[in-house]
Formats: structure tokens, C-alpha cells, sequence
């Protein structure tokens, strides 16, 4: 009897196995792990196999906690978003050392499906803002074993220390169980991006002048140092030898690069989800020297030491709280690199740099997200943001508003946006002031983008009104069009200058489910003297012509 129960039993138990294998590869094809991929020398965010737009809304730093999440969802919704980014803690992941607590993980990733949100996933662990602050209490108590950056004056500095091994050896262990449970937990790929630390770098001093640091200053640079910053090779150089008044500051970018590098690694060798580190910003156009801003994260000037001594970090993104446009469009220039997809992890939900939401997309931006989009400074909750008729203060609400509209229009046809841009088939700008019109190029066809006045042929004025206006026109054939934006008329000329254009269907319509779903044909003073984009969010399906 008990050997036919083993005869039946054994069968069961494979064909139980088998089930179970199948169903992973499935899950596996389905759902397959998010990547950062780079053809024709664009790139994109692949998630689910295709191209996906990271339209982002990223919480208050406090905002990781379960108590906190019924004020983050609302806003997320508001806004339109498909992606929150919202910070993990390692101070509660390893409250006792050696001992993991995943819960407050596993609520974020359960209630972002229950939300049909995606998460990028901020691992606030040996930096947060150039400091040690999110480390475990146990760690913090320990400042001997865990120690800070020594500054020129022999004092320790509010700032770890890229050569304290025991601090890094803690880190790549907690970083890479959280990555693996993020592969046994998360199947459906909710998480599809993590932030490796939070603007990893020192205020307060250039570099770590401990003994030890000093040891490795005064030693020779490593060659693919050398070779990543184009100095030339051969004789060994240190530190201040082959860069001069700039050694200090890339000797620190290369000690922290490579400490978050390491990290990075051992994460990604356990789930390799696309991984990212942000910079605080030094000034784009007068940078100001070494000092003056936060030394050792990856601003513009270091990119390269970061490359070479972090090849795990996939991306490294700015950071951008400017307000002024030359400084701001220059930070985006400076991170759409050849080696590097643009990616913006934080920036200002304000209305003045709403519009440059478009310039990234024109630089084919894989992501955005204005910071600090969530309810949790509003004591009444998401009800108490919307404000009260007359004079009122802004509340939250207006505040969200100006990133809302642009979610609103991109978001129901993200997919296809995102597409376009990795196939070259999409462009995009924004307003700048004092000058009130723009081309786009697409070959045998220009779009003109103008703002302010211009009826019946005239040229359009220059506006003194702040800008906000912006336009993506993306081709979807040799002769049709999709146009979208906000505060500007977009028009077409034929390249040929013999030619002159019609056109011979303009469809007005909205995005649903992925899909254009149309809603009238355009024609007469809506179409005579170009098309319009005001402020509702429509998208318009344009076929052209010319006699």
C-alpha cells in the first residue's frame, strides 16, 4: 500500500513542481525585469518589454511610512502620475543589526498595485543629502567604527566617510537583501527603478582628509581615471599631479563613486533592476570653484570619474531647483549624454518650470518628477488642498497643478510618446521669453511653434506675459502629425520652398486607454492660421498636404 502511495505521490509532486516552474516563466515573460536600453544612440526605459514614460510625483522625505501613505495616494492621483518615488529607510529595514524588516516595503509595493502606480524606489542608506542621518541608530552610535569625513582642519565633518569600509561592508549587505527581496516579493515588476543613496557627496569640505584618505590622494591615479577624464597615460600621476587645482574634488567623486559603485554592484548581482544615483547641482553656467558646492556626488564635471568607477549605476541624474531657464535647459544638455539617458529624478512642481517638463522630452528624457508632491503637510488631509472660493493662499492643490496638466495630457498616451522618442520620431520645446516662435525640423516638413498674437498671417509678438508654453509634434508618417502642448499654435511649411502646405485632415480628439479616440474634425478659423493648444489637454491627429 505505501509503495503505490509513493508510486502516486511522486508523479503529483512533479507534475505540482512543473506547475509551479511554468507559472514563474510566465510571470518571467509577461513581466520582464525593466531595463535601460540604448539603440540609435536614444534611449529608453524598457518596462513590460516596450518603452515607458516615467511621468513622477516623488513624496516628502517623512513620507515612507504606512501612516503616511493615505496622504501620498490622493496626490498621486490629483497629479496623474504613473510612477511615485518614495524613499526606503535603511534605519528601519535594519533597525537591529543583522536582522531585515521588509514590512514597510512590502505595504508600499502592495498598496502601488492596489493604485496601478509604479514605484522608483529611494534607498536612503549610507547618504541622504551628503549626510549619515538615515543610517541605523546602532551605526550613528558608533561614530569610531563609522566614521565621517575628516575636513582640512582636522574636524570630523556632518558627512561619511567614502573610506570606512565597516560603514560600506553594512551597506552592500543591507542594500542586497533588500534588492533580493524585491525579486521574490515584487514577480509583477511594480518597482522598475532604484535610487542608489540620496545626493551621496560632503558639504562642508572639498574632500576626506584622514590619514587614510590622504594616503590614497597622494598615490597614483587610477588609469581608467586618466582615461575617462582624457588625461594621457603612461608615467603614474597623483592626484594633484595630473589635475591641479581640480584633484581634490575628483579625488572625492572617485572615492564616493566608487563606494556607491560597490554597492550598486552587489544590489544589482541580486535583482538587476536599473539603477540610478542623482547629483546635487553645482551652478551650470558659472560653477564656482571646488567648495562651493556639494563635492563627491556626480555633477556635470565628474560624470566621467563616475562612469568609470560606478559601471553598475545606469544612470546619473540631476537634481534641478532652478528657476532660470539658461541655467535649467543647460543642466538638461549636460546630462544627455551619448553614456547617459536623461533622467529627473527631482525638480520644482512650481509653474515657472513647468513647460521645461517638454524640453526634456525633447531632449528624450526617460523620466520626470517634481519633488514633494504629497498631502503630508496638510493637517485635514487631501480635502483641506483644494482651496476655498476668493482670496485664499494657494493651497497644495494649485500648487500640483501646473505638473497635473502636464500629466494629464502626456499620460494617457505615454506609451506611445515614449515610443516615438526612442525612434527619433518626436520632438519637443519649450517657451523661452523673448522670443516668440520656434522650428522643429522633420525633413521635408518644419513645424513652426509660436506663442502670444500673430491672427491672419501676422508674425507673432513678443509677449511679456510669463512663458508657459510647450509643444511636442511627433511624426507618424511622411505626412501626419501628432501635436500636443499647451499656450502656443503650432503650423507647418513644406522644407521646399516652391510648395505650400494644406492640410487635409485635422483631427481633434483625446487619448483613452493607449488608443486616440477622436472627437471632431478641425477646419475653417481653427485650422486657417495654424492650430491652437490652449489649456485643455487634447491631442490632435494632423494630415498634411501641398499645391
Amino acid at each position: 500500500m505505501k509503495r503505490r502511495l509513493g508510486k502516486h505521490l511522486f508523479p503529483a509532486t512533479f507534475v505540482a513542481l512543473l506547475t509551479v516552474c511554468g507559472a514563474a516563466v510566465a510571470q518571467q515573460r509577461e513581466h520582464p525585469i525593466p531595463q535601460v536600453v540604448k539603440k540609435d544612440g536614444r534611449y529608453a526605459l524598457m518596462v513590460d518589454g516596450a518603452p515607458y514614460l516615467m511621468l513622477g510625483a516623488q513624496a516628502h522625505n517623512s513620507s515612507g511610512w504606512p501612516g503616511m501613505l493615505p496622504k501620498v495616494w490622493p496626490a498621486v492621483e490629483y497629479l496623474h502620475a504613473n510612477t511615485l518615488e518614495i524613499p526606503v529607510y535603511w534605519e528601519q529595514i535594519e533597525a537591529r543589526q543583522g536582522q531585515f524588516d521588509f514590512s514597510v516595503v512590502d505595504t508600499i509595493v502592495t498598496q502601488a498595485r492596489e493604485h496601478h502606480v509604479r514605484l522608483d524606489l529611494l534607498w536612503f542608506g549610507t547618504w541622504k543629502n551628503g549626510s549619515q542621518h538615515y543610517m541605523p541608530e546602532w551605526m550613528k552610535a558608533d561614530p569610531a567604527r563609522y566614521f565621517h569625513v575628516i575636513d582640512k582642519n582636522g574636524r570630523p565633518a556632518d558627512s561619511p566617510s567614502p573610506f570606512c569600509t565597516a560603514s560600506q561592508e553594512l551597506d552592500i549587505r543591507a542594500f542586497t537583501a533588500f534588492m533580493r527581496h524585491l525579486k521574490a516579493f515584487d514577480p509583477q515588476r511594480t518597482v522598475i527603478i532604484v535610487q542608489v543613496e540620496n545626493e551621496a557627496g560632503t558639504w562642508g569640505s572639498v574632500r576626506d582628509y584622514s590619514p587614510t584618505a590622504q594616503k590614497v590622494f597622494e598615490a597614483p591615479v587610477p588609469a581608467d581615471v586618466l582615461q575617462a577624464m582624457g588625461k594621457p597615460g603612461g608615467t603614474p600621476a597623483s592626484w594633484q599631479e595630473a589635475f591641479g587645482p581640480e584633484a581634490e574634488v575628483n579625488f572625492h567623486a572617485w572615492a564616493v563613486a566608487t563606494y556607491v559603485g560597490k554597492v550598486a554592484a552587489a544590489g544589482k548581482a541580486g535583482y538587476p533592476l536599473p539603477l540610478y544615483a542623482n547629483a546635487a547641482l553645482r551652478d551650470p553656467i558659472k560653477p564656482g570653484a571646488p567648495g562651493s558646492y556639494e563635492a563627491g556626488g556626480p555633477t556635470d564635471n565628474v560624470i566621467p570619474i563616475w562612469k568609470a568607477a560606478a559601471p553598475a549605476i545606469d544612470i546619473v541624474s540631476p537634481d534641478i531647483y532652478m528657476n532660470d531657464p539658461v541655467a535649467y535647459l543647460k543642466v538638461l544638455e549636460l546630462y544627455h549624454r551619448d553614456d547617459n539617458a536623461l533622467f529627473i529624478p527631482e525638480t520644482s512642481g512650481s509653474a515657472a518650470v513647468a513647460r521645461f517638463f517638454f524640453s526634456a522630452l525633447g531632449l528624450q528624457a526617460i523620466g520626470f518628477s517634481p519633488f514633494g508632491l504629497d498631502y503630508s503637510n496638510t493637517p485635514s488631509g487631501p480635502a483641506a488642498a483644494v482651496p476655498a472660493a476668493g482670496p485664499a493662499a494657494p493651497g497644495p492643490q494649485d500648487q500640483f497643478a501646473p505638473a497635473a496638466q502636464n500629466y494629464r495630457l502626456i499620460g494617457p498616451m505615454m506609451r506611445d510618446i515614449a515610443r516615438l522618442n526612442f525612434e527619433g520620431n518626436l520632438q519637443a520645446i519649450a517657451e523661452e521669453a523673448g522670443t516668440p516662435s520656434q522650428t522643429l525640423h522633420f525633413g521635408e516638413w518644419n513645424a513652426t511653434i509660436s506663442y502670444g498674437g500673430g491672427r491672419g498671417g501676422r508674425a507673432p509678438a513678443v509677449s511679456t506675459a510669463p512663458p508657459t508654453g510647450r509643444a511636442l509634434v511627433a511624426r507618424l508618417s511622411d505626412n501626419q502629425f501628432l501635436v500636443a502642448g499647451y499656450n502656443c499654435r503650432v503650423d507647418f511649411r513644406p522644407a521646399a520652398a516652391d510648395k505650400r502646405r494644406q492640410f487635409m485632415r485635422v483631427e481633434e480628439g483625446t487619448y483613452e486607454g493607449g488608443a486616440f479616440k477622436f472627437t471632431r474634425i478641425l477646419n475653417g478659423d481653427e485650422t486657417d492660421y495654424g492650430l491652437n493648444l490652449r489649456g485643455e489637454p487634447i491631442a490632435l491627429r494632423v494630415s498634411l498636404g501641398v499645391y
